[in-house]
Order: C-alpha cells, then sequence, then structure tokens
C-alpha cells in the first residue's frame, strides 16, 4: 500500500509543480489553487509513504516520478525542447526509480 501512495504522490509531485509554472506567481486563481492542493496532498502521501518505505529510498522514487512527469508534460503540452539525450535522461531516471523499488 505504501508503494502505491509513494507513486500517487510523485505523480501529484508533478502535477504541482506544473501548477506553480502555470500560476505566474500566484497571479492566477486555479493554477494557484491546484498548486496548493496538490502540495499538500502529495506530501501527505510522502510522509505516510515513508512511514514504511525507507527515507532516502521513498524520496527518491517520488522525486524521479515527479521529475520524469513535470519534463515529460512540459515537452509535449508546452513547447519544451525534446531531443535525445534528453529523452534517453529521462528514460534514466525511470530506470533508476525502478531499480530502487526492485532493492527495497
Amino acid at each position: 500500500m505504501a508503494w502505491i501512495v509513494l507513486v500517487m504522490s510523485g505523480v501529484l509531485e508533478a502535477i504541482w509543480a506544473t501548477a506553480l509554472g502555470k500560476s505566474e506567481g500566484f497571479t492566477r486563481p486555479l493554477p494557484s489553487a491546484v498548486f496548493g492542493l496538490g502540495l499538500v496532498l502529495s506530501m501527505t502521501g510522502l510522509a505516510f509513504a515513508l512511514r514504511t518505505v525507507p527515507v532516502g529510498t521513498g524520496y527518491a522514487v517520488w522525486v524521479g516520478i515527479g521529475a520524469v512527469l513535470t519534463a515529460t508534460y512540459a515537452m509535449l503540452v508546452d513547447g519544451e525542447s525534446a531531443s535525445l539525450l534528453k529523452l534517453v535522461l529521462l528514460a534514466g531516471i525511470v530506470g533508476c526509480v525502478a531499480g530502487l523499488k526492485l532493492t527495497h
């Protein structure tokens, strides 16, 4: 159960990070609200998961999921540049996150 919550919290990290960028310094109400709610839910889920998952592993997985999803969304939706090297590096993060799960 902790691992499911951890993955969901990583997804929420990507949501709040993206919303933060779209909030334009908290001047746009909807993205600002999505940021706030996503942040609280993401941190709550991370805290829950870290009761079972070791903190180093849990935090690395949480950050990795959030980083990969945030970067992928930015490339697919927001027009951020994509290159083969960037995709390979993101795949490397995914591989490392999966490896951390396998070693736990």
